[in-house]
């Protein structure tokens, strides 16, 4: 199943786009309406882009009258993303959205590297969330953790039905001039191609670690790309920071999947699944 990474899409301004999609991932919303972060809140590198949003959205309320109708015209399957900082935020959230048909999954941001973070465990999150939602769970995770393998367990434990590897990691860019930071809060999440690496890794060691449906994302701009996630062990992709400069990237990278596939002797990309560990079964456990 091909996605779009949460915050890079908007499916209001490009519809068609959203439509290539087997599902939609909302931008992040909160409990009550964001502006985000000072600007300039974007600075590209030479490795990726840099971001500090800092989940500027409208807020529960003005999502579920305005956004979400206006979503459902699609036609495609729409998974909310949703954040917090308090672990009754996530609940709550979880809860306004679970009466919702056209809800077909929710993503727990309980790794947005621009915000300040939560004080609580993604598995008390993912807990609350549970009791407070029927539908479909997916913790989204950050790479920066000792050892994403537990977090991804504590959080199968928890509830969570799925994960989505990885959210952005820290970095910082300075302009060439004046040795300032480039973006206004100074920090921000790095995405784009340095960040594949440690995608790949992070979703090799949670398919290991659990037997939990992976959403791979980090990186991707081709459809080997994706083939290298399949093959670690995503069952799903999401593509992400390529959409900013190639708005078309989902029927291509889609196109580029089915061959990278055949060419490698699979008849489809789905045969590939996992196929990096074929060597090593044996550390899977469940």
């Amino acid at each position: 199943m091909l996605l779009n990474a949460s915050g890079c899409l908007d499916a209001l301004v490009a519809p068609d786009v959203a439509r290539g999609l087997d599902a939609f991932v909302t931008k992040t919303v909160t409990p009550l309406p964001r502006d985000g972060n000072t600007p300039v809140r974007i600075a590209e590198t030479d490795v990726g882009m840099l971001n500090s949003i800092g989940l500027a959205n409208p807020g529960i309320d003005r999502f579920l009258t305005r956004a979400l109708p206006r979503l459902e015209q699609l036609g495609v399957p729409l998974w909310v993303s949703v954040g917090g900082f308090e672990t009754d935020h996530y609940a709550d959230l979880c809860s306004r959205l679970d009466d919702y048909a056209s809800v077909s999954a929710i993503e727990l941001n309980v790794s947005c590297p621009n915000v300040e973070a939560p004080v609580e465990s993604a598995a008390q999150i993912v807990a609350a969330a549970r009791l407070a939602t029927r539908k479909p769970l997916w913790a989204k995770l950050a790479p920066a953790v000792p050892d994403i393998g537990e977090v991804a367990k504590a959080a199968q434990a928890a509830g969570a039905d799925g994960l989505s590897l990885i959210n952005t990691i820290r970095g910082l860019k300075l302009e060439a001039r004046t040795l300032r930071p480039a973006l206004g809060p100074g920090q921000g999440g790095l995405s784009g191609p340095a960040l594949k690496p440690i995608a790949l890794a992070a979703v090799a060691t949670c398919y290991r670690a659990t037997d939990m449906p992976i959403v791979g994302m980090g990186g991707i701009r081709t459809g080997l790309d994706a083939l290298e996630f399949i093959a670690v062990g995503a069952r799903h992709v999401a593509i992400g920071t390529t959409l900013f400069s190639d708005p078309d990237a989902p029927a291509r990278i889609r196109m580029e999947l089915h061959a990278a596939a055949q060419e490698r002797g699979w008849d489809a990309y789905e045969d590939a699944y996992a196929a990096a560990h074929e060597d090593s079964l044996s550390l899977r456990t469940t």
